[in-house]
């Protein structure tokens, strides 16, 4: 069996086009990772690449900048792996890769001859569509796609947490045609606190999907929806004040009665 420089050289000059090898011996575990993690692969190349101290590896390069990594395959001693590389090339960004599967690695025997067919019957053409469509992305949309912004609007209602759990607004901030919508999602009026509020005992999760619902449906009456908490004193700002004790008469010496 040759080692892996020597078989990394053979099977370059056995595959179609123009390839050289490029052999690197790794003397620290974490000394893998600047080439592995460019690894083109959602399969056992990338968690072999990740689980294991490779020592070294071999990168092929060949035409359009297309790149091979070669190494060892970890308790096979009689096969190599060979997977693509992502490619460098200014211009490529992430979103290029959105939906591109990638080509991933195979796994060869440790003969140049046999592997060197393998990878070009089998690797080779997955790897070639998946870089023109990479590259085909990042000619016809260089930038990510920006979502639009919405239209703006003076029409805002703003939900209050209040400090005892409840959440809601004064009645007099919602605007009329947004009343309803609050009613069918559970939000109850209560004329005491002039306010709508969702009770608590709905729970956190029933009530997150009620104000999400809520939300949706006043956003499509052109009305947005913010949700803040409030100061811990305005839960109980617009209770009424407690009355004052009335004061003992003079000649009262313990016991406060009753009329």
């Amino acid at each position: 069996m040759p080692t892996l420089e020597d078989f990394a050289s053979a099977v370059a000059a056995r595959l179609p086009g123009n390839w050289t090898s490029t052999y690197k011996h790794y003397t620290r575990y974490e000394a893998q990772f600047p080439t592995t993690s460019w690894l083109w692969d959602n399969g056992h190349v990338s968690d072999l690449a990740s689980t294991y101290v490779l020592g070294h590896g071999a990168v092929l390069r060949g035409p359009e900048d297309q790149e091979l990594y070669v190494t060892d395959r970890p308790l096979c001693p009689h096969e190599v792996v060979v997977a693509p590389l992502t490619p460098d090339r200014a211009g490529i960004k992430r979103h290029h890769f959105f939906n591109v599967e990638e080509p991933s690695g195979i796994a060869v025997p440790a003969d140049p001859v046999r592997a060197a067919a393998a990878v070009t019957r089998r690797l080779l053409p997955r790897y070639e569509q998946a870089l023109q469509a990479v590259l085909r992305k990042m000619e016809e949309q260089p930038e990510p796609p920006q979502r639009a912004a919405p239209a703006p609007t003076s029409r805002v209602i703003t939900l209050a947490c209040y400090a005892d759990g409840v959440i809601g607004a004064p009645y007099e901030s919602i605007p009329p045609d947004a009343r309803e919508t609050l009613y069918a999602h559970g939000f109850q009026y209560h004329p005491h606190q002039s306010a709508f509020l969702l009770p608590v005992a709905y729970g956190d999760t029933e009530r997150a999907l009620r104000i999400q619902s809520v939300a949706q449906k006043l956003a499509a009456k052109g009305i947005g929806v913010n949700l803040r908490y409030a100061p811990p004193e305005a839960a109980t700002a617009s209770a009424p004040p407690a009355r004052p004790a009335a004061p003992a008469p003079a000649h009262a010496s313990g016991t406060v009665h009753r009329r």
